[in-house]
């Protein structure tokens, strides 16, 4: 099923019947991700699952969105749906428009589930901090040279490849537009919202996460006035989809 929300066509999916819960994807992920969660909870449970804007079958921004702009896209879905306020159970980028949701908008959040969340800015090593000082300087020089007719397409062609070089699995994945709505969503440091939110929290981390190490989890745990931490042993940032009934039985009573 489809519906504007925001100004984007948002797909989405409805089940079961009962308290409302809504499970938030992602980044890079859809609906099928949280597919088999969905399935067992809707016994109990009216189960909402959508696909953030620019994911699955939902449409793309006009322009970049930031994580303000995705919540407000969620927010619209929710209170057309008329499923808020309900509990969430979010993922990874998901965890961002939950955080945001939950700090801005607590009418809107009964309990919140973070699994994996993202949120938090990693600090920067010492060689993170050249490389990234390099990499904006040669970006700064071959967009200057873009501009020069007989140069701007070997520029550009340079610049394509040392934009490949530095940059992330998921940001390489994306056209020009969608990179530009990526880089200014892991650009926001959204801990300085953990104390604002009033909702009580489950947190469910893998031990071997890579991109959303557990020290996130704990910080989450210790910032967030109303937490509880669970660790999956030796699972990563999908722990959640591989642990998927020892997820939901915890889940299960959490909100329960």
């Amino acid at each position: 099923m489809f519906l504007t929300a925001n100004g984007v066509k948002v797909y989405y999916e409805q089940s079961g019947a009962g308290k409302n819960v809504l499970l938030l994807h992602g980044w890079g992920c859809s609906t099928k991700h949280f597919s088999q969660i969905a399935q067992d909870l809707e016994k109990d449970y009216r189960v909402t699952v959508i696909d953030f804007p620019a994911h699955g079958q939902s449409g793309r921004p006009p322009e970049p969105w930031g994580v303000k702009e995705f919540s407000a896209c969620t927010k619209d879905l929710m209170e057309q749906l008329g499923i808020a306020p309900c509990d969430i159970i979010a993922h990874s980028f998901g965890g961002r428009v939950a955080l945001w949701l939950a700090a801005n908008e607590p009418q809107l959040v009964n309990r919140l589930v973070l699994t994996g969340c993202a949120g938090i800015k990693k600090p920067q090593t010492e060689e993170q901090k050249k490389k990234s000082e390099a990499y904006q300087k040669k970006k700064k020089t071959l967009q200057g040279l873009a501009k020069i007719p007989l140069l701007g397409a070997a520029a550009e062609k340079s610049l394509k490849a040392l934009q490949q070089k530095y940059g992330s699995a998921d940001y390489n994945a994306l056209d020009d537009e969608m990179k530009k709505t990526f880089v200014k969503v892991v650009s926001e440091d959204l801990r300085p919202l953990l104390p604002k939110i009033q909702a009580s929290t489950l947190l469910i981390w893998g031990e071997k996460d890579q991109d959303t190490p557990l020290w996130m989890g704990q910080a989450m745990e210790q910032e967030i006035p109303d937490a509880g931490l669970v660790v999956f042993e030796n699972d990563d940032h999908f722990a959640y989809l591989r642990q998927w009934p020892r997820f939901v039985t915890v889940v299960r009573a959490f909100l329960t």
